[in-house]
């Protein structure tokens, strides 16, 4: 379960940046590439954030899906699935363009 390493790295970034302030929401982007499933990382954040400026935030996650763009039929910012990353015309020779990341988007603090 990775998704508990990310917890831990999202509270340990966001405790650093805000500096002891109460933190109220964290806002996630997860790329479908990325394999992170939203409610095993939501439970691993609560679990982290106990006893930090993060515990009872909010984690708000925004899925994004896989998009790139076919070298092979030029095919631009085509969804793709993220379990096998095909363009519609059979190739694999994709240049990704979204879905392969994990950001935080944003951090309110109280």
């Amino acid at each position: 379960m990775h998704e508990l390493a990310i917890a831990e790295s999202v509270v340990d970034a966001v405790g650093e940046r805000v500096g002891g302030a109460r933190v109220t929401r964290v806002l996630v982007e997860v790329g479908r590439l990325t394999c992170v499933e939203p409610d095993a990382l939501r439970f691993c954040f609560e679990a982290c954030a106990r006893g930090t400026a993060l515990e009872g935030a909010a984690l708000e996650i925004v899925e994004v899906s896989a998009r790139a763009t076919c070298r092979t039929c030029g095919a631009r910012d085509a969804e793709v699935d993220a379990r096998v990353p095909l363009c519609a015309c059979g190739s694999a020779d994709l240049e990704l363009v979204a879905g392969d990341r994990l950001l935080v988007q944003a951090v309110e603090v109280a």
